[in-house]
């Protein structure tokens, strides 16, 4: 009987533990952080005395980020003596790069020995209804009084409010492009769960674009959605069941979240260096893993305790990591049977975008990050060249060489990427399509345009 009893703890212990530790892979940052008053007060879009744009943006985990048009970034972080230094794009190697913003009492903005004027936009807080929730959203218009294009921001997977830290509210306006941006269900000043649920997130995208026009008035000129990684599955269901004027997407993938998951977990193993033989293992543990998501952590054990025992002693199993696959399979179904439901977000996991994306009317625009391991690329170029060749509609660029983001990077000794800049054309691309409702003459930089929409 004391055996039993002890045996019940140690299992009972080991559960508890287990769980936390998923608990904590799972855990999402604060969604409603203020940013340090120190840094807000920098925060803005600056024309510099050459004609360069340059935006301050707030970092989630404390600092400020420069971004350039040609793509060029940075962190910023200041020292007691108030001088600013940082790093290059999202290293830690020190940055070369002039950038002085003085003090809140003190402003003074100098780039590269240039000196800054800050940018201001009519801006228009509002709270309006998406799907059974009180979205939080803000209208930000370029100077002027006549119609202007107006990019409804849609959200990626973030759980931080766009109102506060999405850096395109000053970088298009900046531009002359209007910008409507929203706190997503359950972020910053938004009512309800946040939610991965991309029907209802495509509702509150739609009550959006509704907003944006109401509020805009005469000076809405076309109207549509802008947004990147898993806006890539929520605006096309958005257009469809709206009246926007069009859709662009970035870095987003055309296939299914589970999908991004298997490829992900396939990349891991190509970086270690395995075979077409593990490779094919790998789709049984990650088709496994599948079925426990879909199932919302309430079956699919069977089918992942059959993988684990096939192939848990293999050496590669430790290479797996995926979106999701490799915590799965080092947790024990206790674990994720009491632990998983609760931070369940409604992710649609079995959503199929090719209907979706072939049934979109309006144009639209998909910019591909070529060496994207967030989302890895090759299924969705050959759908996204699928739908072009039977669609007029569609413009389908890549940048080469980037990762999730357009983000350009080095290769470290040990293999690791540091992630420098943002590609150079990216920005550009971007503004021109929004503005113009077509690519211009460019440059920009090292983008491959695979196919461009008919009459454009």
């Amino acid at each position: 009987m004391r055996t039993r009893s002890r045996k019940v703890l140690i299992i009972s212990l080991f559960a508890v533990a287990a769980a936390a530790a998923l608990g904590f892979w799972w855990m999402r940052p604060e969604t409603n952080k203020p940013v340090d008053p120190r840094m807000a007060c920098h925060v803005a879009a600056y024309r510099l005395d050459d004609g360069r744009l340059v935006d301050i943006a707030p970092l989630t985990d404390d600092g400020l980020r420069w971004r350039a048009m040609d793509g060029r970034t940075g962190k910023l972080q200041q020292d007691q003596a108030g001088k600013w230094s940082g790093t290059v794009g999202w290293s830690d190697r020190p940055d070369p790069t002039d950038v002085q913003l003085g003090t809140c009492e003190q402003s003074a903005m100098t780039f590269e020995g240039h000196r800054g004027q800050r940018l201001s936009f009519a801006a228009t807080e509002t709270r309006f209804r998406g799907h059974g929730e009180t979205l939080a959203g803000k209208l930000v218009m370029p100077p002027g009084d006549g119609p202007v294009p107006i990019a409804v921001l849609v959200h990626g997977s973030e759980a931080y409010s766009a109102r506060t830290f999405n850096y395109f509210q000053r970088l298009l306006p900046a531009n002359g492009i209007g910008v409507f941006v929203y706190d997503k269900r359950g972020t910053g000043d938004s009512t309800g769960k946040y939610s991965q649920d991309f029907h209802l997130l495509a509702d509150d995208a739609v009550a959006a674009l509704k907003e944006a026009r109401r509020l805009a008035g005469a000076r809405a000129g076309r109207v549509g959605f802008s947004g990147g990684s898993q806006a890539g599955w929520i605006i096309p269901l958005a257009a469809n069941r709206s009246d926007a004027d069009f859709a662009a997407v970035a870095y987003g993938l055309a296939d299914t979240p589970l999908a991004e998951d298997r490829d992900q977990v396939q990349l891991d193993l190509i970086a270690a260096g395995r075979g077409p033989d593990v490779l094919a293992k790998a789709r049984e543990v990650t088709d496994a893993t599948a079925a426990v998501m879909v199932a919302r952590f309430k079956g699919g054990y069977e089918r992942l305790d059959a993988v684990k025992a096939k192939y848990a002693h293999e050496p590669w199993w430790k290479d797996m990591k995926g979106e999701y696959t490799g915590d799965l399979v080092r947790y024990p179904p206790i674990a994720l049977r009491l632990f998983g439901p609760l931070h369940d977000e409604g992710t649609s996991w079995e959503y199929q975008p090719m209907p979706v994306l072939q049934s979109v009317k309006q144009p639209l625009l998909w910019i591909i990050a070529g060496a994207d391991r967030e989302a890895p690329p090759e299924e969705t170029r050959r759908r996204l060249m699928a739908v072009a060749r039977g669609k007029a509609n569609a413009t389908v660029v890549e940048f080469p060489g980037t990762d999730h983001g357009i983000i350009k990077f080095d290769v470290a000794a040990d293999g690791q990427r540091v992630e420098t800049r943002v590609a150079e054309g990216y920005f550009q691309m971007l503004v021109d399509w929004l503005r113009e409702g077509q690519l211009g003459s460019g440059p920009y930089g090292d983008a491959v345009v695979m196919a461009r929409a008919r009459g454009s």
